[in-house]
């Protein structure tokens, strides 16, 4: 049985959060919690919510047992880019991209 959550246009880089989210795929979910609460960066906590997220879907949702969840899928996919402009030197127009990112995590039992 599988439970799945997403979250979707965060105000995160795909670049960084891909780094965090490869730390716990396939791992077991009280596991990834603790690697995800030693990690001092807001990927990390971003994910961590994602993380509970999907751990309580499948609880309350599919009636699993916490203790045998484990990350099946793990993944950052890229969002919507928010285009901002600013003035540059010699009358130039120069650009800051802000980057935002869907996250999706699916826990199942082992």
């Amino acid at each position: 049985m599988e439970a799945r959550a997403i979250a979707r246009s965060l105000r995160l880089s795909p670049i960084r959060a891909r780094l965090v989210i490869d730390m716990i795929r396939g791992k077991r979910v009280d596991e990834a919690l603790t690697i995800l609460s030693n990690i001092n960066n807001k990927s990390a906590r971003l994910i961590k919510k994602v993380l509970d997220s999907a751990t309580s879907n499948a609880v309350n949702n599919e009636g699993a047992d916490k203790t045998t969840l484990y990350v099946k899928e793990a993944r950052v996919d890229a969002g919507p880019v928010m285009k901002r402009h600013m003035f540059d030197s010699r009358s130039h127009i120069g650009h800051n991209n802000h980057r935002t990112s869907h996250v999706v995590i699916t826990v199942a039992t082992k």
